[in-house]
């Protein structure tokens, strides 16, 4: 069986070995590039002009190797296509620079696709007992009576969605995590005392994900070919519906993405009270907070890809219970992380003056 695994991540990961050069010619040609120039993001750290719309060959490995290296690839029917709208949205993004809240609209309209097509949470497993039902309950939303599961589904898509993507900060640092995610999510959907032919597909369809991030790192790590643009948003996408697939594995994959995750949390609660939009980018991640202490980035790319793994590793041996302390303990960590670089850099900053 794990042999079925390696060999879909290696087809799916020459797929994009092969695809990406391509992606770099034509973006060149239609502008999907990044020129810092002209792109005033705060949170540009590039010096030259580097081609976008890396998620494009990404996106292109996984449907070609969902179609033809799975034997039953019905099921990702809905997912592959609402997965190549965000791919359609995320290179108008890489072209024309839309509206953040544009943007967040269409990850709301491309998870609720899916969702519709039955993929929901029906359940949860209770860190202190028992099982957590959602199913039985629901809300009048647009016309529609939808479970609590089916709106937890959509939270749950979105935020995957745009946490991975506020971690491409650093050359590499993105695809890795996604890897390494997605290659636990592929484990975690086998972890059952029965396994069915539904689990085994999703577990592949996991590793399909996985070696597509994998190989884009090939063009991504410092210094970077090209950048994954707004439409690798395709990768948390993916690793968020098939967290849900494998039978509800949410504890589990929001631990092996545990530090984009707790930075995210902190990120967006800080503009909020700050009475920032939380869509508008800076430079106070913590990679960002690394690089101003001097860190370079392939260093700071290989520490979130360790930290990524071992709480991969937790997370594949831990109980339910034991996840939620470990997720617990990792926002802890990280918030006090970044708390403290900041205290550092204000010092720095005031003894330059």
């Amino acid at each position: 069986m794990l042999l079925s695994q390696i060999s879909v991540f290696l087809v799916s990961c020459i797929g994009v070995i092969i695809l990406t050069p391509p992606t770099i010619f034509f973006a060149k040609k239609l502008g999907l590039v990044d020129d810092p120039k002209t792109h005033k993001h705060p949170a540009v750290i590039h010096k030259k002009t580097l081609p976008r719309g890396g998620g494009l060959p990404i996106y292109l490995s996984i449907l070609l190797g969902i179609l033809f290296l799975l034997p039953d690839s019905t099921v990702f029917l809905p997912v592959l296509i609402s997965g190549g709208l965000i791919v359609i949205v995320g290179l108008l993004d890489d072209r024309y620079d839309l509206s953040p809240y544009l943007r967040f609209g269409a990850n709301i309209v491309c998870a609720a696709i899916v969702v519709f097509s039955g993929i929901h949470v029906p359940f949860i497993t209770n860190p202190l007992g028992g099982i957590l039902h959602f199913s039985n309950i629901s809300y009048p939303i647009f016309g529609f009576d939808l479970s609590l599961g089916s709106l937890i589904a959509v939270v749950w898509v979105v935020w995957i969605m745009n946490m991975l993507n506020w971690s491409k900060g650093v050359d590499g640092q993105m695809p890795g995590i996604a890897a390494i995610s997605a290659i636990v999510v592929g484990f975690a959907a086998l972890r059952f005392p029965v396994l069915t032919e539904s689990n085994i597909l999703i577990s592949q369809a996991a590793f399909i994900v996985a070696g597509a991030s994998a190989g884009f790192l090939f063009y991504n790590f410092y210094p970077a070919k090209i950048f994954p643009g707004y439409s690798a948003t395709i990768l948390g996408f993916m690793i968020g519906v098939l967290s849900i697939m494998s039978g509800v594995k949410l504890a589990t994959a929001l631990l092996v993405m545990g530090v984009p995750a707790a930075d995210f949390v902190f990120i967006f609660i800080r503009r909020i009270m700050q009475h920032k939009s939380p869509f508008r980018g800076d430079r106070e991640h913590l990679h960002h907070l690394l690089l101003k202490l001097g860190m370079g980035q392939r260093r700071i790319a290989i520490s979130y890809w360790i930290v990524s793994l071992l709480l991969g590793v937790f997370a594949l041996n831990l109980s339910s219970r034991g996840k939620l302390f470990a997720i617990i303990l990792v926002v802890v960590v990280v918030g006090s992380v970044i708390l403290t670089l900041r205290f550092l850099l204000r010092k720095i900053n005031e003894e330059s003056i």
